[in-house]
């Protein structure tokens, strides 16, 4: 399979793998701590105890004016070195997060390869790609961002604590409607 898109991502946050692996590997979460990007999720299946097989319909959004509606699949198990997955929908591909623990940080790679199935953006594609590519750029950014004020969010305290950390970035738009499919 070829792909339109091949995107290379680091973030090195404060933070232990199993930390990052536990955000990042719960799909379902992802609305809640990094809505900029995730509008809704819907669990088709659980998968195993590490997570693999666990399928997962999504609705996503950049800064741009639209929303993609694909499935993730987890291929390879969530564990404290990473995991794969599988897109299917507007998007099809593999992407494959890697923890690396340097001291009390983590690196977190992300490497996203996918092809644009949604027919605007594959016809588009040829003129659009650097807009499409620095929408993706976008999402990352804030995605790093949003990883940052859950692990704060997580290691809170006390309410007063809790209320001091500001709320995730939002998204740029909506869209209609909020549920991942149908």
């Amino acid at each position: 399979m070829t792909h339109d898109y091949d995107f290379r991502t680091q973030w090195r946050v404060a933070a232990a793998p199993e930390e990052v692996a536990t955000i990042l590997g719960d799909a379902a979460a992802l609305p809640r701590w990094w809505p900029a990007v995730y509008l809704a999720v819907r669990v088709r299946a659980v998968g195993g105890e590490t997570g693999l097989g666990q399928i997962v319909d999504l609705h996503t959004k950049g800064w741009l004016p639209y929303t993609l509606r694909w499935t993730l699949t987890v291929t390879e198990p969530v564990t404290v070195d990473g995991f794969a997955l599988r897109a299917q929908g507007d998007l099809n591909g593999e992407g494959r997060w890697v923890f690396t623990a340097d001291g009390p940080e983590t690196i977190v790679d992300y490497h996203w390869q996918v092809s644009a199935a949604k027919p605007l953006l594959r016809r588009l594609s040829w003129l659009l790609r650097p807009a499409f590519e620095a929408n993706h750029r976008w999402a990352m950014r804030l995605g790093e961002q949003s990883l940052r004020l859950e692990l704060r969010l997580r290691r809170a305290v006390t309410e007063q604590q809790r209320r001091r950390i500001p709320a995730p970035p939002g998204p740029t738009f909506r869209g209609a409607p909020r549920h991942p499919r149908g």
